[in-house]
């Protein structure tokens, strides 16, 4: 059996310093690794990122982690993932990583993704430079997940993202900003890769459980979404066995 603690969406900020803490406390007797689908700061302010790792300081399980829209905001990412990175997490944009765990391997391939909306419903490279410079880089994106799925292996395989790879985790927010939350791109490219799920952020006010068109669980993990400090998602003989428990906070 393993266990994969997850979260999105924690927007920490200066005054979080004491707040997270507390909601982890039984986190390393209940998970394997804890995962986190972006805006770990509120601002992209690099002081917040080192509030947050003051917060995981000491916890007794890997934490892998991707950048959200938010992370971004002050155009500090680089010096945000220097940071988080130099505290222990596992911080990826487009790379992968394979977690060993009591009950076997985690596979994480993760990167923020992007924008562009949903078939039937979304930007297409064409027109003007700044369209096209749009949904390339979401493409770029889709392409760069797929490859570092295929590049790893483990008992378990996750996609894990920002932007939401289908509408239906998005269901509750408002139609016209879907394609800001995510890009029908990022699915193809899990289902062509291959996964055992798909864990994302971004939609506060969306839904928790969607489903590539392939099949593959996708769930929204947004702490909004989920009402709780980390959903746990439970696998056995790699597939998604409980679905999910939520913990929380004391």
């Amino acid at each position: 059996m393993i266990t994969i603690a997850a979260a999105a969406d924690l927007h920490v900020g200066l005054d979080s310093a004491g707040s997270l803490r507390p909601m982890l406390k039984n986190l390393e007797s209940s998970a394997d690794v804890l995962l986190i689908a972006g805006d770990l700061t509120n601002y992209g302010d690099p002081a917040e990122a080192k509030v947050f790792t003051d917060e995981i300081a000491g916890l007794a399980l890997p934490v892998v982690a991707v950048l959200g829209n938010h992370d971004y905001h002050q155009d500090a990412q680089t010096e945000i993932r220097s940071i988080l990175e130099g505290a222990g997490v596992t911080v990826l944009e487009g790379e992968s990583v394979s977690v060993e765990c009591d009950g076997g391997a985690v596979a994480v391939a993760g990167i923020k993704g992007f924008g562009g909306g949903f078939a039937g419903a979304s930007a297409a490279e064409f027109g003007e430079p700044e369209m096209k410079s749009f949904v390339a880089h979401t493409r770029s994106t889709a392409e760069n997940i797929e490859r570092s799925l295929k590049s790893v292996t483990g008992d378990v395989k996750v996609a894990l993202l920002h932007y939401s790879p289908v509408e239906e985790t998005l269901k509750g927010e408002r139609l016209e900003i879907y394609p800001f939350l995510g890009s029908y791109l990022l699915a193809e490219a899990v289902d062509r890769a291959g996964a055992d799920i798909v864990l994302h952020g971004h939609a506060h006010i969306g839904a928790e459980r969607g489903a590539t068109p392939g099949g593959i669980p996708v769930r929204n993990v947004a702490q909004p979404v989920i009402g709780h400090p980390y959903a746990l998602y439970r696998f056995h003989r790699g597939k998604l066995s409980s679905d999910p428990d939520t913990v929380d906070a004391p």
